[in-house]
């Protein structure tokens, strides 16, 4: 029956596009990039995955057997289907891997305006997600009235030219799919939630105070990675599978930010907002070749976002330069009463703007094994070595990291049901109340909404740990993940740690210390691999002048091929 109704939806929408070229004329020619999309047999691309060497990467499907693409694209096709190519050439010297800063230079000069800006990028998403061959399966919403928006913030610099105002104005930003939105709805990529709708979250309040535009949400790995066991990262029941541009089906998107990720390498907005619990913005930015940052817990509010777990749960910005990163997250910040962690961060001034205060003079830790069995970082901590830092090799002590998935299973099962009775609006669209009604509610058709399991789910609604217990638990972590930094730092006197993609990442969560990655190259085979800076708590600050200033070393990143026309 489900498959009858989308064949008549899809002749429909057919009748509808042909009725608007009908009227459009002539203009017809200059449009490839705006069609319908068609739903496609993905069975030949599942099956050559299916000798894949990474196990989880044998794709039970691509394919979203939930969202219709046509859903999110009609609103705002006719808008994008009269912007030509011609058009979108002019801009694109001005905009494709440009950062904000050089952006802004341009809509100044009036040889941009911020109209423009966002039908660029729509381009770009209706181009490459429209056609199957190059979708990343990464856009799940858009927002109706971004282009409205948009002219509003031109006519606003108009009457105001002069105005002070946040680099974040007028920049469109796409939000991951678990990050309350007003206007789009909230699904944390689960069918459960799919049609969750919210009011903003108070990190989408905080963009929208500064004057960005939102511009739409992303896929992610379900329940941000919180769900199964050894199931492939970015998929998502109401999404499909996130793929990596810089070699779909090839290299993992990394996860659970894996739409975050993917969206920015391929230029699909200026910057991204991911989540990270343990390493959820810092591995896709690094399979992406962007840049994460996961801040101190408390630096951003986690207000109206989904929760695994409140004692880890950060939001963060996703990039494709450090600059952006650090206007990304100055943009969002700000103490939120609602939430327990909320601080004021007590930077002020323009601090997001790196200093370029350089590498000279700074006590850089580097993993010992990592130096002995990974050449790209022995090669890029030499680079360091050489522009004045020094380096100083350590192993770690030994320590674990046990009780780790207990502390989110327990967060997670009285955290959820917190947000469900606070958050959602429609209660006839959301009947799910708990971990338990979730893990239920997906039974009712296993093959639909958790073909690869949902034993992660499971094993929160059968943890009895009470809360005294869970409490001795936390305690053990944070003072374990300290133990692992703070033993080479305080006897070597560190400013930062070099570590790789998400290979620390758990640590760094338990300890809660910030960490920024940032593009460090490729593989022999073109896989990204990104450097990561460890701090400790609140140094953002010094985790952005580090990361800006092995920027310069470079340039590292480079756009995945596929997604430059």
């Amino acid at each position: 029956m489900e498959a009858i109704q989308r064949k008549v939806k899809a002749v429909f929408y057919a009748l509808a596009l042909t009725i608007l070229f009908i009227a459009s004329g002539c203009r017809q020619e200059k449009e490839p990039q705006a069609r319908i999309w068609e739903p496609y047999n993905d069975s030949l691309e599942v099956a050559g995955n299916q000798d894949h060497p990474v196990e989880r990467m044998r794709y039970k499907l691509i394919q979203s057997k939930i969202l219709d693409k046509n859903d999110v694209f009609l609103p705002l096709y006719e808008e994008v289907k009269t912007f030509s190519r011609e058009e979108y050439l002019r801009l694109k010297p001005m905009v494709f891997e440009q950062p904000i800063a050089a952006i802004q230079k341009h809509i100044k000069a009036g040889d941009l305006s911020y109209e423009e800006l966002t039908l660029f990028y729509l381009y770009r998403i209706y181009t490459y997600e429209l056609d199957n061959e190059t979708t990343l399966n990464t856009i799940l919403a858009l927002n109706p009235s971004c282009l409205q928006e948009a002219q509003e913030k031109d006519r606003l610099a108009a009457r105001e030219p002069d105005a002070s105002r946040h680099p974040i104005f007028g920049m469109p930003i796409l939000l991951k799919d678990n990050i309350n939105t007003a206007g789009m709805p909230t699904t944390a990529g689960a069918i459960a939630l799919k049609d969750n709708t919210t009011g903003d979250s108070f990190i989408a309040e905080r963009l929208r105070s500064n004057g960005a535009i939102i511009l739409g949400k992303v896929n992610l790995s379900e329940w941000a990675y919180f769900m199964c066991r050894g199931c492939p990262v970015g998929y998502s029941a109401v999404g499909g599978q996130t793929l990596n541009p810089y070699g779909r089906r090839i290299f993992e998107s990394g996860g659970s930010s894996s739409g975050s990720g993917t969206a920015i390498a391929a230029n699909y907005a200026v910057a991204a907002v991911g989540t990270e619990t343990s390493g959820s913005i810092l591995s896709p930015s690094s399979q992406n070749s962007v840049v994460g940052i996961k801040p101190t817990i408390g630096f951003l509010s986690r207000s109206g976002i989904v929760p695994i777990s409140s004692t880890l749960d950060t939001p963060g910005p996703m990039t494709r330069n450090v600059a952006d990163a650090g206007i990304l997250l100055d943009a969002m910040k700000g103490r939120d009463a609602a939430d327990a962690k909320s601080v004021e961060t007590g930077m002020s001034g323009m601090w997001y703007q790196p200093e370029q205060k350089g590498l000279q003079g700074k006590r850089l830790g580097v993993f010992k094994g990592l130096l002995e069995r990974d050449s790209l970082y022995r090669e890029q901590v030499e680079r360091i070595r050489q522009a004045g830092s020094e380096i100083i090799p350590f192993d770690p002590p030994e320590v674990n990291l046990d009780g780790f998935i207990t502390l989110l299973n327990i967060d997670m099962k009285h955290d959820l049901p917190m947000y469900l009775k606070n958050q959602i609006r429609d209660r006839d669209a959301v009947r799910v109340s708990s971990v338990a009604d979730v893990v239920a509610f997906n039974r009712e058709d296993s093959l639909l909404r958790v073909p690869y399991g949902q034993a992660l789910l499971e094993g929160i609604v059968v943890d009895s740990t009470n809360m005294d217990e869970l409490e001795g638990i936390r305690m053990q972590l944070e003072e374990n993940g300290r133990r692992y930094f703070d033993t080479p730092w305080e006897e070597h006197q560190l400013d930062a740690v070099l570590s790789v993609n998400n290979y620390h990442a758990g640590y760094a969560a338990v300890a809660k210390y910030p960490a920024l990655t940032v593009p460090m190259g490729y593989r022999d085979d073109g896989e990204p691999t990104n450097m990561t800076f460890i701090a400790k708590p609140f140094e953002e600050d010094k985790l952005l002048d580090l990361g800006h200033a092995y920027e310069q070393l470079g340039p590292m990143r480079r756009p995945p091929a596929g997604y430059t026309e």
